[in-house]
């Protein structure tokens, strides 16, 4: 795929900014697959949580965010980072597209399969079967992410941690949805036992 520039710039300014505030800890970073279609996909939690995968790689991920992102004063920034702009109020059949396109060109999509962030009390939301069906679409790798602890100046307990990468294979949609929630899962008991040490 076509090396975005400001991608690139915003990326590594960005990063410096987000890596000295937010101080986080990445586990995991060889996880990423350097060449070939990838799904990068990851619990929410808070609207920065891309950021973390995002500093991680070198690889520009095109992350898949809500409309009202593109309906707001920063619709430029969004566009310019090759975000896809996600109706969330219909079955975005353009966006999903955009998104296979990604894929088919052997780049880098970024998702979050619970659709939105999570405000409740429950450790996960119900995952959406997107990223699965994509990901079985174009035989790319799933490589599952979580991201627990606070977002606050210098957080001591800010954890990305990245798992390895699967395919869907010959799983249905239900399974391989199963699995990368269960993976997913996993890597946040991980991060919050540890945290408790």
């Amino acid at each position: 795929m076509k090396k975005n520039r400001f991608y690139r710039f915003a990326r590594i300014v960005l990063g410096f900014v987000f890596k000295l505030y937010y101080h986080p800890k990445v586990i995991g970073k060889e996880n990423i697959i350097k060449e070939g279609p990838i799904i990068i996909a990851g619990n929410h939690k808070h609207v920065m949580d891309q950021c973390g995968i995002i500093i991680s790689t070198k690889r520009e991920i095109h992350y898949m965010a809500k409309k009202e992102y593109f309906d707001s004063k920063y619709a430029w920034f969004f566009k310019k980072t090759g975000c896809i702009s996600v109706n969330r109020s219909i079955h975005d059949d353009v966006a999903k597209e955009k998104a296979l396109d990604v894929l088919r060109n052997n780049g880098a999509l970024g998702i979050f399969p619970e659709g939105t962030r999570n405000k409740t009390k429950e450790f996960l939301l119900p995952f959406k079967f997107g990223c699965v069906s994509m990901a079985g679409k174009t035989d790319a790798y799933i490589i599952p992410f979580s991201v627990t602890g606070d977002y606050k100046f210098r957080s001591k307990n800010l954890v990305y941690r990245i798992g390895k990468p699967f395919k869907v294979g010959k799983r249905s949609l239900e399974e391989a949805n199963k699995k990368l929630e269960k993976e997913i899962g996993n890597l946040m008991k991980l991060s919050l036992k540890e945290d408790k040490k």
